[in-house]
């Protein structure tokens, strides 16, 4: 199906295509076919199925019905910082030819850009659930006036603990039955089902990738090496594959300056993205990045979830994720919406033991490929960055700052 199919403002259209999207991905079939209508909808969909575009042009359809001054907000609650900000990025590119206000809130930061942008008066509020009700307390944010609400990642706000806070937050908002919620979520287990029929109001249930825990599209690899000639391998292997774009997780802040810089020392464009850089120098890689005016980023986590990268090619885990469910996460940046993509995971001595678990979890055995002698490039940097003090890392501490003093402003479970 088309978008040019879909009812829509010729503004929206016009969006739509200046963004490139043409065919509708399953989800977004199936999605729009109800939330267009102006039904709950709980969505079971995996990373990279075009959900966020899904309920983005769900809230501008509906909104643009309506002058600003008739017009309801929208409230789109996410676990963390970094899905919260690459939501606001995609909201923005969609939002070249409507003209709404959009406004992002999460911890860890001041609160002088966000109080500007409430005094703005957003038609979309994108946050994180501890600043949200930290903002809401200060009498910053009236939920009463919300008439839409998305929440995004459900089974992550579950596990990272903020099922209490977003009690607080619905209880907040207006009844049910008078908004439209919309709850995504890569498994529609017990919990979220009942959270569901606890929110929403008469939802249908779509799952959009029933049992599917990756992509099909991704052609998955591990390769068995030792820690100390790990660099070598990746190096060899980029040699060797030469993408135009790479994605490399490790699981350590530390390890992703360090990698980063011994990419350079090789020749590599390479940049490195972790929680402790400032937000304006994080969100200015993440761009640079999307636009392709560097090829490889080496990320923590951080990067793992919300981070659209069109047409990626590679994602590296240059360090076997601890969590199997990171795993799904991180390989989800590649084959998008329907393209193709490799991810390779190096499995050194000392991370592969995880390697049973993710194969559990995703119900499948990952290939391993031999590695032989010719397939290793010599380490440059050992010499290059001789002398150099590479003492300033970035810091091992967490973000402060909102609701409980927690990375985000999370609380703890209760």
């Amino acid at each position: 199906m088309l978008f040019t199919e879909l009812p829509l403002d010729p503004r929206l259209q016009q969006s739509i295509a200046d963004r490139g999207y043409v065919e509708l991905t399953h989800v977004q079939e199936l999605t729009l076919g109800k939330s267009l209508e102006g039904r709950d909808v709980a969505v079971q969909s995996q990373t990279g199925t075009g959900k966020t575009a899904a309920f983005l042009i769900t809230l501008y359809s509906h909104m643009l019905k309506h002058p600003k001054s008739a017009r309801r907000k929208a409230l789109i609650i996410v676990p963390t910082r970094e899905l919260a900000v690459q939501i606001e990025g995609e909201a923005l590119l969609l939002n070249r030819s409507i003209g709404l206000t959009i406004g992002c809130f999460y911890g860890g930061v001041g609160y002088t850009v966000q109080l500007a942008q409430i005094k703005a008066g957003p038609d979309i509020i994108i946050g994180t659930p501890g600043r949200l009700l930290d903002l809401a307390e200060k009498k910053r944010l009236n939920f009463k006036e919300c008439g839409f609400l998305v929440i995004d990642e459900a089974d992550r706000l579950f596990d990272m603990g903020f099922l209490p806070d977003l009690r607080d937050i619905v209880v907040q908002m207006p009844d049910r039955t008078r908004r439209q919620t919309m709850l995504f979520s890569a498994t529609l287990n017990k919990l979220a089902r009942r959270v569901a029929e606890a929110y929403l109001n008469a939802p249908v249930f779509i799952e959009a990738t029933p049992g599917e825990m990756t992509v099909e599209t991704i052609s998955q690899e591990i390769y068995r090496v030792g820690s100390h000639i790990k660099l070598n391998l990746l190096l060899g292997l980029l040699l060797r594959r030469e993408p135009r774009n790479a994605l490399i997780f490790t699981n350590m802040k530390h390890t992703a300056f360090l990698l980063a810089k011994q990419l350079q020392a090789n020749g590599r464009q390479a940049k490195f993205l972790s929680g402790d850089l400032p937000q304006s120098e994080r969100l200015r890689i993440i761009e640079d990045f999307m636009a392709g005016r560097f090829p490889i980023l080496v990320a923590t986590d951080v990067a793992s979830r919300g981070l659209h990268i069109e047409d990626l090619e590679m994602v590296v885990n240059y360090d076997v994720p601890q969590d199997a469910e990171n795993y799904v996460h991180r390989i989800g940046r590649t084959a998008r919406a329907g393209a193709k993509g490799l991810a390779v995971t190096l499995a050194s001595e000392k991370t592969a033991d995880h390697i049973e678990a993710i194969e559990k979890f995703i119900g499948q055995k990952i290939p391993v490929l031999p590695v032989t002698a010719d397939m290793f490039a010599r380490d440059m940097s050992l010499e290059r960055l001789a002398g150099q003090d590479l003492a300033r890392r970035p810091s091992r501490r967490r973000g402060g700052g909102g609701r409980g003093g927690g990375r985000d402003g999370r609380r703890r479970p209760r």
